[in-house]
């Protein structure tokens, strides 16, 4: 008894060809979309190119310093700046800023204001008194990192001079504000008070490594 096998069915020519094609077709698509997406990346026709053109930083001058920088201090203030206009509202002519300004400020004895007779030493060599002038604040120095304008409302008036003008508003003033009210702040801290503390503490760590068994401060000539 013998079984027939049927034979599979065999694939013509036509239909092939068809499949490479499609098969081809699609290929094509793919590398279509890669390409474009590298040439939309390179181009970037939509995007911004930053360009550097600064020129080389100039050294003006240096200066020897003689100072001794014993503490300083971060201090942050909100300023609340705000402009009327005499006989316009505010919706039409004024503005207001919050503007928070962050910084430090730091505290300094200078030892170049020691006069020739501010270090005393005894005979023994064991004794030494020192004429220390008082410390003093250095200007402000604004973290621009952490400076920004929090919020801002402008007259209907204000919005259209600057668009006229195509320059956002000048942020000078709040900047100096902002330093003048640290610096008021840095005045009335007790900032000066642990510079001396710490100057005083690092020269009587030093001269008694040199030897001496008593070192003696006395407010010396304020600078």
């Amino acid at each position: 008894m013998t079984t027939s096998q049927t034979a599979p069915p065999s694939v013509t020519p036509g239909r092939r060809r068809t499949w490479r094609y499609l098969a081809g077709l699609l290929v094509l698509a793919v590398l279509l979309v890669v390409a474009g997406r590298l040439a939309w990346s390179w181009l970037n026709p939509m995007g911004e190119q930053t360009v550097d053109r600064s020129q080389p930083v100039l050294l003006q001058s240096i200066k020897d310093l003689s100072r001794f920088t014993a503490a300083t201090g971060s201090f942050q203030v909100v300023v609340d700046l705000e402009k009327d206009a005499n006989f316009l509202p505010d919706a039409v002519k004024g503005s207001r800023t919050l503007f928070v300004g962050a910084g430090g400020v730091d505290a300094y004895v200078d030892f170049a204001g020691l006069a020739g007779d501010a270090v005393t030493v005894s005979e023994d060599r064991r004794s030494v008194t020192i004429a220390l002038p008082p410390a003093q604040l250095e200007k402000p120095n604004l973290d621009n990192e952490r400076s920004y304008v929090f919020a801002q409302q402008r007259g209907l008036l204000d919005r259209v001079e600057d668009l006229l003008s195509g320059s956002p508003a000048d942020q000078r003033e709040l900047y100096v504000l902002a330093e003048r009210k640290i610096a008021e702040a840095a005045a009335a801290s007790d900032l000066r008070a642990r510079a001396d503390a710490n100057t005083r503490s690092m020269l009587e760590g030093m001269l008694k490594s040199l030897g001496f068994t008593e070192v003696t401060f006395k407010e010396g000539a304020r600078p």
